[in-house]
């Protein structure tokens, strides 16, 4: 099956700072070119979010309304993918370790089996709709029938898939704070201030249960 990519690189990463959180270096690239070289095997990759070098060219959308979410983010970059594209996959810009091995087992466990999606799980056995691998047909049926999509949960999405599941707790993890990303590149955290959850946040409250 032909395989296409969309990527969410939007937010505000708030607990960062502010910082653009795809074009911080881990392990000497950007977190956005770590997503884009995991696609290596789509020929088509969709990012959504602002304009930004990229190691290789890329399609570029934005949601509507901008910030409105990554339900909505991933409905305009499916949009904006070219028709040929059978499987989708979803990933954030957020993820140190994920790589074309991740996104090959995604897709080995999708075409083995009856599902409409195949979704990492996380150390604690959580679902993450955005590293994962979807059936073009089957995502466009879900995200039209999860109705209004600016700022709502993704399980409005997953609710309408038939979901398997691959545990991977180091692809699936992502970098939302100082902490994470001390972790990561070896750093020494700086103290954050107090404030409102940032989007990064808000993002893991919308993921699946």
């Amino acid at each position: 099956m032909a395989r296409g990519a969309v990527i969410l690189a939007g937010g505000s990463a708030r607990r960062l700072g502010g910082a653009d959180k795809p074009q911080l270096i881990v392990g000497g690239r950007a977190l956005l070119d770590t997503a884009i070289a995991a696609c290596t095997s789509c020929p088509d990759i969709v990012v959504v979010g602002p304009l930004r070098p990229t190691c290789r060219p890329v399609r570029w959308t934005v949601e509507e309304p901008p910030g409105s979410g990554p339900l909505a983010a991933l409905d305009a970059g499916v949009a904006v993918l070219p028709s040929a594209a059978t499987t989708v996959t979803v990933l954030a810009a957020d993820l140190p370790a994920v790589t074309a091995s991740t996104v090959e087992r995604l897709h080995e466990e999708l075409d083995a089996g009856t599902a409409d999606a195949v979704l990492l799980t996380d150390g604690t056995g959580r679902r993450q709709p955005l590293t994962a691998v979807y059936a073009r047909p089957a995502l466009e049926a879900a995200l039209r029938a999860a109705g209004h999509l600016p700022d709502r949960p993704l399980r409005h999405l997953v609710d309408h898939l038939t979901i398997a599941t691959l545990p991977d707790p180091i692809a699936a993890e992502d970098i939302d704070t100082e902490v994470d990303l001390a972790r990561w590149t070896g750093t020494t955290p700086t103290a954050q201030p107090p404030g409102r959850p940032d989007d990064d946040a808000v993002r893991k409250d919308h993921q699946a249960p």
